[in-house]
């Protein structure tokens, strides 16, 4: 090898090193795939709260409502998606906390119809400091540190690994959404825009290094996130999380 070669080689080399060192951090938008929607969401930096009803008693439902309601006050719905499981009334299915109120109870019954009742199932709660957690519902424990919670399940990740009973190549597929927690702290919301099994979806959640994630619901799932093109406004559910600002 002469001296032009090597010289070539190691620059070339350093080239590489340089472009990676360089590189940008991995973006919001990069986490997105052609089977599923996501939106990370950072809770000292976003304001992200839970919706279930107005001041009037009144089940907001969708996020047309709430948009509504909220840029009446001067806000901008800035993402939304629905949070968690609900009766023929509405009302949540499992423990809901909303601004440090408890309003619907712990769901601690092990044997059940549906997918929340797919043990373990979990709970997503975020305390005054605006900490995240994700927890199967065994664990949990009612505090008066937390300011939003909704019970849902199964739970997909647990402390890293994937739900025992969720099964690869399944058939059972529908459109499904769900919440997880990434290695930064920050949430991960994600919906799939097809049809898709538990294993896959809880896998999307690994994948991206998510040690805890939690099912929220099925087939009704909506997602209205206008940065992304998807304005999903209409919709029957109870629980609503999103992300709001000021309109400018």
């Amino acid at each position: 090898m002469t001296f032009k070669q090597l010289y070539l080689g190691c620059s070339l080399i350093l080239l590489v090193v340089l472009v990676s060192f360089c590189a940008k951090p991995e973006s919001k938008q990069q986490r997105d795939t052609d089977r599923i929607l996501a939106y990370e969401v950072n809770l000292q930096t976003d304001n992200l709260q839970f919706y279930w009803k107005n001041k009037q008693g009144k089940i907001y439902g969708n996020a047309k409502n709430l948009k509504a309601e909220l840029e009446a006050k001067g806000m901008k719905l800035v993402f939304a998606m629905n949070g968690g499981m609900y009766k023929k009334d509405q009302s949540p299915q499992g423990v809901y906390i909303e601004n440090g109120l408890t309003l619907a109870q712990l769901d601690t019954l092990k044997k059940g119809y549906g997918n929340f009742y797919l043990q373990p199932n979990g709970v997503f709660y975020i305390t005054k400091e605006n900490k995240p957690i994700i927890c199967t519902t065994n664990v949990f424990r009612e505090t008066k540190s937390i300011k939003y919670a909704t019970q849902s399940g199964p739970m997909l990740v647990i402390d890293g690994e994937l739900h025992q009973k969720l099964t690869k190549g399944s058939k059972n597929v529908n459109i499904r959404n769900g919440v997880g927690i990434l290695p930064n702290g920050n949430l991960l919301f994600a919906m799939s825009k097809e049809k898709i099994n538990f294993y896959d979806f809880a896998t999307f959640f690994k994948e991206n290094g998510c040690k805890n994630a939690l099912y929220l619901d099925g087939f009704v799932s909506k997602t209205y996130l206008p940065s992304k093109n998807y304005e999903q406004l209409n919709g029957n559910f109870g629980v609503i999380i999103g992300v709001t600002k000021a309109q400018d």
